[in-house]
């Protein structure tokens, strides 16, 4: 049974396809959810009445907020043994650390059905032989944004190159985008960048910097590695930006809603952000770079690799739900075909084969779209996830007060860092990791 709008989106036409589909099926069903908010994930919750149109059930969201926030939720649910809501927002990089949290979904998806992803991305959503969640439209690797017109000024070319040595250009390397933010920065109207500066959101960035700098975050046996010329090279970077002034002073509070804000605000000149924020970016309702964005890929370290940490947004049906069927139904739907071309619209990568094939196509003849597509693909042949541990996020959480008191001045370079790898290590051991 087909359990998945097939076909156009309003709500009359969802509701005679439910006729040949199964229509109440589930009845006086109610699936409470826990979800991701924010603005670049609501376009398909206003999906979800079609869903209850097509199966007589009801979906009642009983939290929405960052994966940050609902990752200490989870935790706390879990803790209180209140794991009975159905529906969860799961993603990659927290997926291993609630491993009797959600339900295997293999006997409630059909395998044609999973069949139809990217297999890169279901091999990871499946842990210890369980497939936790269905990957959404939401494959995250970060590009480059730019405001354009700052590269078409021939006045401000010649003073960049007097002063740089090296003609103005969309950076291609990080040593560039620390030039030119500098270069760009006129305070406190205007930065030249940002980045989020707490959470794992820091942790992540500082984790590609290293790889993009030759070296790494971890050892193989996860004894940490970011006490070395690269970890130093990767923080100074950080620190180097807030010391001149080039990103704003609040940037250490920063998470991504912070940055795609920020930049649609106008005043960022580069900014490094997921697909998901494409389309508003360039949307003049919304933002006051729209028709002003260029967009590139990642740019790359000392060590000529591009920047690439990704991981991707899904959806998990919880082990206590007392109505598995319905709930995986909601998440077969939330992360069908039409779903999926309805969140890639807007500039998120897809995680079905088809829809790749789908956005390629609709980007043709779109100038801004083809752009788009072609740095986030370029970004992510050379992606890499979060080091494979169940520990990952209590590790970021070690690290990332370390790396702000090195950006903000309380703590040298080397200090903060041998500080951060003492506490993973502790924690390692601890957990008997090694």
């Amino acid at each position: 049974m087909n359990r998945r709008a097939s076909g156009a989106s309003a709500l009359a036409i969802a509701c005679a396809l439910a006729g040949a589909a199964g229509a109440g099926e589930f009845d006086g069903v109610t699936i409470e959810a826990k979800l991701i908010g924010g603005q670049q994930y609501e376009a398909l919750y206003a999906r979800i009445p079609e869903w209850e149109a097509m199966t007589g059930a009801k979906v009642e969201i009983i939290s929405k907020k960052n994966h940050f926030e609902l990752d200490k939720e989870f935790k706390s649910d879990i803790a209180a043994g209140t794991t009975g809501w159905c529906v969860g927002s799961n993603h990659s990089s927290f997926a291993s650390q609630y491993p009797s949290l959600y339900t295997d979904l293999t006997a409630l998806i059909p395998a044609e059905t999973v069949a139809e992803f990217v297999p890169a991305n279901i091999s990871a959503a499946t842990l210890e032989g369980k497939l936790v969640m269905l990957p959404r439209a939401q494959f995250d690797v970060s590009a480059l944004y730019y405001q354009k017109d700052l590269y078409e000024d021939a006045d401000r070319a010649a003073a960049f190159e007097s002063e740089y040595g090296y003609p103005l250009a969309v950076p291609e390397t990080w040593q560039q985008v620390s030039d030119q933010a500098k270069f760009f920065a006129d305070g406190p109207n205007f930065y030249g960048t940002q980045y989020a500066g707490k959470d794992e959101a820091i942790v992540g960035r500082f984790y590609e910097m290293i790889v993009a700098d030759g070296g790494k975050l971890f050892n193989d046996d996860f004894s940490p590695a970011f006490d070395s010329d690269a970890g130093r090279e990767a923080l100074q970077w950080f620190v180097d930006l807030y010391e001149a002034g080039a990103v704003p002073a609040g940037t250490t509070n920063y998470l991504w809603d912070d940055l795609g804000n920020g930049f649609a605000s106008g005043t960022i000149a580069l900014n490094l952000d997921w697909p998901g924020w494409a389309g508003f970016f360039n949307d003049p309702s919304a933002s006051k770079v729209a028709g002003n964005v260029g967009v590139a890929p990642a740019p790359k370290g000392s060590a000529g690799v591009r920047t690439g940490w990704s991981g991707f947004h899904g959806f998990s049906v919880t082990e206590d739900c007392a109505d598995k069927e319905a709930a995986a139904s909601l998440v077969d739907f939330l992360t069908g075909e039409d779903s999926q071309k309805l969140e890639s619209a807007a500039g998120p990568l897809p995680s079905r084969t088809a829809v790749w094939d789908y956005v390629s196509e609709q980007a043709k003849g779109d100038d801004y779209r083809s752009e788009v597509l072609a740095a986030f693909k370029e970004t992510a042949a050379t992606a890499f996830a979060v080091p494979p541990t169940p520990l990952w996020i209590e590790a970021t959480n070690l690290i990332y007060p370390e790396l702000q008191a090195a950006i903000l001045g309380d703590k040298t370079v080397d200090e903060a860092l041998s500080d951060a790898s003492d506490a993973v290590d502790e924690l390692m051991q601890e957990e008997g990791v090694y």
